[in-house]
């Protein structure tokens, strides 16, 4: 089977948690984000941000980095085959080359989004000003910050294989495109396209770095979760824990995957007659392996 993307879509718990509140990091408010709804989110640039954190701390442990690194998101840069960011995550530099200066993200990722009506209450916060002298320049100071009390929390995350390393050209004669090419920025580093799909496969049920109040230890590690290994490009099963999906959409999701031979691994913590969130990633991990990752260079 030739694997042409990878979709995860999983549930994670989270409680006490304000996941995309943070007064400092990527610029966030002071308050929690709720839809008109009421359940609360996580925005995609946040999601984002998390995945690459995830994705940096597996790359620096790995044996075979070979120099790759992952950008800062203030300050990526376009060296597709050592900055990862630059790979997976794309880039917009109007000063680099023509037109064409700019690279869409293999990886991408849907907001976070709560499966219910979430409760939100507010934490008090107090700084003391202990020292009276006219010369101390701390204040006292009190306010108040939102948290949502308990939310399982949804989110999918999406890689398209063919597309990794891989630049696609566009050639143009008298103002009419006369033919497509790629160019392969992993030439010559062999085995650096697998390793790149399973650092993001990985990274997925890795994500811990969110903004939060108080510096609680959240998390959005799986607690169910839905890996496919596609033989085409489609985000349909981001719908499978969707709370509008039924019994019945939810069988003919994944019967649409057996039909055009998609490999799939459900895993689920919390029910001991299917595979555990830990064995589904074992297992599609090890099926990476066993099957071809396209790429249109090859």
């Amino acid at each position: 089977m030739k694997i042409k993307s990878i979709t995860v879509t999983l549930l994670a718990p989270m409680s006490d948690h304000a996941a995309n509140r943070g007064e400092k990091l990527l610029g966030n408010a002071s308050s929690i984000k709720r839809r008109p709804d009421g359940r609360v989110y996580i925005s995609g640039q946040m999601q984002r941000h998390a995945l690459f954190s995830a994705i940096d701390r597996l790359n620096e442990d790995h044996p075979q980095r070979n120099g790759t690194y992952v950008a800062n998101g203030d300050g990526p840069s376009t060296n597709v085959a050592k900055d990862l960011r630059s790979d997976l995550g794309g880039y917009l530099d109007t000063n680099k080359d023509d037109y064409s200066g700019r690279r869409t993200a293999p990886a991408t990722a849907t907001p976070g989004v709560a499966q219910a009506t979430s409760q939100i209450g507010r934490d008090l916060l107090v700084r003391l000003r202990m020292d009276e002298s006219k010369d101390s320049g701390r204040k006292q100071a009190l306010a108040t910050n939102e948290y949502s009390q308990n939310d399982l929390m949804q989110m999918s995350f999406h890689l398209d294989v063919g597309a990794v390393g891989v630049t696609k050209e566009y050639k143009y004669e008298t103002e009419a495109h006369v033919a497509t090419t790629y160019k392969n920025h992993l030439e010559g580093q062999d085995g650096e396209h697998a390793r790149r799909v399973r650092l993001f496969l990985d990274a997925t049920r890795s994500i811990t770095d969110y903004a939060n109040q108080a510096r609680n230890a959240t998390t959005a590690e799986p607690q169910k979760v839905l890996i496919v290994l596609d033989t085409k490009m489609s985000r349909k099963a981001v719908r499978y824990f969707a709370p509008g999906t039924n019994a019945t959409e939810k069988t003919r999701i994944l019967a649409e995957l057996d039909n055009r031979d998609a490999i799939y691994f459900l895993g689920d913590d919390t029910n001991p007659d299917t595979l555990s969130v830990d064995e589904a990633y074992q297992q599609a991990l090890a099926a990476l392996d066993t099957n071809d990752l396209y790429t249109p260079v090859a």
